[in-house]
């Protein structure tokens, strides 16, 4: 017969019961918690890119599967937002995902909100990451600011130096966009938590584990750029500055070409260049905020974008379809020369001759008349990096691809033009005079050099004489100094701001605190028939 009278144990089991249920509410409530949280996080904010003429593209990142949706309006309010459902981020675009706005308004205040809805049913939605641009219009004048080479010699996020406090500087300036020249990370510099810097001082880094070492595989190469991502000075500008980016060396390894050989390298356990290249360009392409190009070329970096009637910007890449670097001493032309290669160059030409804008900034990711070697100490005889070759000739090697292209200019009677680049971590400006040049058919022109934005400084680089560069402003580390940390100050970005009425452009080169160090306008020359269609446009408004 069962005993009604229940033993200790079951006493004990009854009270547990009780108290369970009587804690179900709180458990409930601390589940409903979890759930809660449990959803989409964006590390990485959000950046602005290829601000053109009624449209632009909104990046982001998610943690794990999820969609992107992009709601923008014209006030503060979201008075009549638009909600856009946007692509899907998943495993194989490192859960990056990009959005082009189209049938935007000229000369507007756009405001976003962006966020990732999961893909699991409960569809949980992340809190979202705000952000604003301005589209510009007939009525503008146009404010942008460049530079290039970032996180690189080891010199990542110091927070108790503020950070990538540059980019704030450049934020403060409330540019329209701004030109990201190369070097956006560097791949091949290992990020140490600390390192000695110039007067006995300590450099320290925020470090994550794919910073430790050079990058090889494709998690590597992204985490470069999530490195950069951890910067709040870059993520407040990435939420109110569009921006074009390029590409050069260090998004992949230093001074890459076909003559790459990193045999010796014992950092590397992939020698393979062509390999490095290939994840390298799909981490660039997954970060960077660029409009791809189409099914021709879908990795396609050079491009056009126009901002109406004031300026075009011409984005070259220097760097995919280059040759070896060699002496670059050749005399005739060749796949040895190549630097632009053909289709680049007759694509950038055709597009100056048919350019209607006053400006056209061509933005290089590299300078045409400094001498940069490719590693002089160890691998003699010397080979060359960039365009020139150091002997103060007539064009020959890489130069003549550039003498053409110059000559095209000249006799096509394209003006206003003015080139700007990074890459050798100082600021400068170069005038190139024909009058002094060895190769002299070519119009004159100026050439403006900033950087680093956050990366050791170095410099100045000696000038070759074949285009007859004048070197009318350089700062760089002292004589004898190199590699100096961002301590010292020697960092530098450019900002460029043309006049709508007198459509001159004046060029400032600015420190890490925003103070210019350099200044220079330029009135713009005359365009003939183009410049009459500009004076009744102007009219008409």
């Amino acid at each position: 017969m069962r005993s009604l009278i229940n033993p200790p144990h079951s006493f004990l089991r009854s009270k547990s019961v009780t108290a369970v249920i009587t804690a179900l509410p709180l458990l409930l409530s601390l589940a409903a918690d979890v759930s809660a949280n449990d959803v989409p996080l964006m590390e990485q904010g959000i950046q602005i890119g290829d601000l053109a003429p009624g449209r632009a593209m909104i990046w982001s990142r998610a943690d794990r599967p999820a969609r992107m949706f992009v709601e923008y309006a014209f006030d503060e309010n979201f008075t009549d937002a638009k909600t856009i459902r946007g692509p899907h981020a998943l495993e194989g675009t490192d859960f990056t995902a990009r959005q082009d706005l189209v049938g935007l308004p000229e000369g507007k205040d756009v405001y976003l909100k962006v966020w990732f809805e999961d893909l699991t049913n409960a569809r949980g939605k992340s809190e979202p990451v705000t952000g604003h641009f301005h589209t510009i219009g007939k009525r503008d004048d146009i404010r942008f600011v460049w530079g290039g080479d970032t996180a690189g010699q080891g010199f990542g996020i110091n927070e108790s130096f503020g950070g990538m406090k540059i980019y704030e500087a450049m934020r403060k300036v409330e540019p329209q966009f701004f030109i990201q020249s190369g070097d956006s990370v560097y791949s091949d510099g290992p990020i140490p938590a600390g390192k000695p810097a110039e007067n006995g001082q300590i450099w320290t880094n925020l470090v994550t584990p794919e910073v430790s070492k050079v990058a090889e595989t494709l998690n590597e190469f992204r985490g470069r750029y999530k490195y950069n991502l951890l910067d709040e000075n870059l993520r407040r500008f990435n939420a109110e500055v569009p921006q074009i980016w390029q590409w050069d060396d260090h998004e992949v390894v230093n001074n890459w070409s076909d003559s790459k050989d990193l045999s010796q390298d014992t950092r590397y356990t992939v020698k393979d260049v062509p390999l490095l290249t290939a994840r390298a360009g799909k981490a660039f392409h997954e970060y960077a905020p660029l409009r791809p190009h189409d099914a021709e070329e879908s990795e396609r970096i050079y491009r056009k974008i126009s901002y109406g009637k004031l300026l075009d910007v011409f984005v070259i890449d220097m760097r995919s379809y280059r040759g070896p670097n060699t002496g670059n001493l050749q005399t005739k032309e060749s796949a040895e020369t190549a630097f632009l290669g053909e289709t680049q160059l007759a694509w950038l030409q055709d597009e100056l001759k048919h350019s209607n804008a006053t400006w056209k900034v061509i933005s290089a990711d590299m300078p045409i008349g400094l001498n940069i070697s490719d590693d002089f100490d160890h691998n003699p005889p010397q080979r060359w990096e960039a365009v020139a070759n150091g002997n103060n000739g007539p064009a020959a090697g890489r130069e003549l691809e550039i003498a053409r292209l110059l000559k095209f200019i000249k006799h096509e009677h394209v003006n206003n033009i003015v080139w700007l680049t990074a890459d050798v971590h100082y600021a400068a400006a170069h005038y190139y005079d024909p009058a002094k040049a060895q190769s002299k058919d070519f119009k004159p022109f100026w050439e403006f050099v900033a950087g680093p934005l956050n990366a050791g400084s170095f410099g100045p680089n000696s000038a070759d004489g074949t285009f007859g560069p004048q070197v009318v402003f350089t700062k760089a580390p002292p004589a004898g100094q190199v590699n100096l940390s961002p301590y010292a100050g020697l960092q530098f970005f450019g900002e460029v701001n043309i006049d709508k009425s007198s459509r001159a452009m004046t060029v400032d080169l600015k420190d890490i605190d925003g103070a210019t160090v350099f200044s220079k306008t330029l009135p713009a020359e005359a365009e003939h028939k183009r410049d009459r269609e500009y004076d009744r446009d102007q009219d008409r408004d």
